[in-house]
């Protein structure tokens, strides 16, 4: 039996469709996850909802404890995870506001606990992670996308810096020599963590703006807020629509 969870990230810290039922404070053995799950039900569905910053958004993307928040999904019984990831455009054709469904990602993090395995005497474990997203998710949020009539970029390759800072023009340049269409904060290591914990995992990435360098002048936070909230009315369209397809409605 499926059971999904909803990872909100910038923009998305709460559901507005999701009629809640129960909020569990969760333990780990790598501590505490950014908030509470929450419980509730979208179109009929159970659905978790966990907001990766934290309920008032203070926890910033280098800080967020991503083994915490992985591990309590696992034991709360999810099967599939749905990420929201606000992100940089690096390729153009971009625009702000539009939806992105990642097919690969290249992590330039550091410092961050980025695998479940080596912490305790066990034999060395290594993951596949030629294709680090779930492909059957991924059709899942296609098709939510379509029966929404929203237009969806299919596929592209999601950059995970470091943050908390924006990336600089020369660094962005290099980005993109490197393959990257967008980049973002918050990407890894969750879809590590979510491949060694067996759990069927995608992004939706929703463009707040165009990366360092790309357009002329300074990064905008009121221009990145305005993009975020279009973008994410749109990300919870395509949920409303993905979910009962999930469940097999």
């Amino acid at each position: 039996m499926k059971t999904l969870a909803i990872i909100g990230g910038s923009g998305l810290t709460h559901l507005r469709n999701l009629t809640v039922r129960e909020r569990r404070v969760m333990r780990t053995p790598y501590g505490e996850p950014s908030a509470p799950m929450v419980y509730g039900l979208v179109g009929g569905h159970e659905v978790i909802f966990l907001p990766r910053h934290g309920h008032g958004h203070t926890i910033p993307p280098h800080s967020v404890n991503y083994q915490a928040n992985m591990w309590a999904l696992k034991e709360c019984g999810v099967s599939d995870v749905i990420a929201v990831n606000a992100v940089g455009a690096i390729n153009t054709a971009l625009a702000p506001g539009t939806l992105v469904l990642p097919d690969q990602i290249i992590d330039y993090t550091y410092g961050r606990a980025h695998t479940f395995f080596g912490s305790h005497p066990e034999p060395v474990t290594h993951i596949d992670f030629t294709h680090p997203y779930c492909e059957a998710l991924r059709e899942v949020l296609r098709d939510g996308a379509s029966r929404a009539g929203l237009a969806l970029a299919p596929r592209g390759t999601y950059a995970a810096t470091q943050g908390p800072r924006f990336e600089t023009a020369a660094e962005i340049r290099k980005l993109e020599r490197d393959g990257a269409d967008i980049v973002g904060m918050t990407g890894m290591p969750e879809a590590a963590l979510a491949r060694e914990l067996g759990l069927c995992y995608a992004s939706l990435s929703v463009v707040a703006n165009y990366a360092a360098g790309k357009v002329e002048g300074e990064i905008d936070l009121r221009t990145i807020e305005r993009h975020l909230e279009s973008g994410t009315t749109k990300a919870r369209m395509l949920l409303e629509h993905a979910i009962p397809r999930l469940y097999g409605a």
